[in-house]
């Protein structure tokens, strides 16, 4: 599986954003996924997760209830719709596929990262 995210950018305080993530290869359908961050010299941090179906997530306690996973099947694609956007959002977000059929992940669970897309929080 190739990962592809996109949608980052700059973004002010309170903002929103939303980040996409094409997979291709293997059957997409066939995996957890994941978004991941990390911000300069912190550890990667899970964010968020999204069941083979779509119908479970999963949410990091630094972002819940103001991000949303989902994922469209159909066209192999994840999202992460991001509001109420703080600086310490600032980070580079990685989406992720799991082969591990639970969705509370951590980085050792992943069998395949894609590259990272930056957002940047201004205050």
């Amino acid at each position: 599986v190739q990962l592809q995210a996109s949608g980052g950018g700059l973004v002010q305080a309170g903002g929103s954003l939303r980040l996409s993530c094409l997979a291709s290869g293997r059957a997409f359908s066939s995996y957890v996924m994941g978004w991941f961050r990390q911000a300069p010299g912190r550890e990667r941090e899970f964010v968020a997760s999204i069941s083979l179906s779509g119908a479970s997530t999963y949410y990091g306690d630094s972002v819940k209830g103001r991000f949303t996973i989902s994922r469209d099947n159909a066209k192999n694609m994840v999202y992460l719709q991001m509001s109420s956007l703080s600086p310490e959002d600032t980070a580079v977000y990685y989406c992720a596929a799991s082969a591990k059929l639970s969705i509370t992940l951590t980085n050792y669970d992943m069998s395949y990262w894609g590259k990272g897309t930056q957002v940047t929080v201004s205050s």
